[in-house]
């Protein structure tokens, strides 16, 4: 990346751009949504040890995706919060059928 992000709304299109693989994006909605399924989980079942899994379930989906089938290094390896918040976005446009 040889350009710098300062704001996020610059951010987001080279975000969706790392993106382009339909397989790569289905991990990344299958890592997000288990990790809110893990989260409703350990809370109904207080069971807090848990929560210790939601990064490997939500990273480790969506870079099996960069590694595999877009075959390049994640944004957030760079930018990690403003990856941290399209992956998201992402899922939401994805849910609400805008993307």
């Amino acid at each position: 990346m040889s350009k710098r992000y300062t704001n996020f709304k610059d951010f987001y299109p080279f975000y969706l751009s790392q993106h382009r693989d339909p397989r790569c994006r289905a991990l990344h909605y299958v890592g997000s949504l288990s990790v809110i399924a893990l989260l409703v989980v350990a809370i109904v079942l207080a069971k807090y040890w848990l929560l210790w899994l939601l990064p490997v379930l939500g990273y480790g989906a969506a870079w099996i995706g960069h590694f595999v089938f877009e075959r390049n290094r994640p944004a957030t390896f760079e930018y990690p919060l403003y990856s941290f918040f399209a992956d998201w976005v992402m899922l939401a446009q994805w849910l609400t059928g805008r993307r």
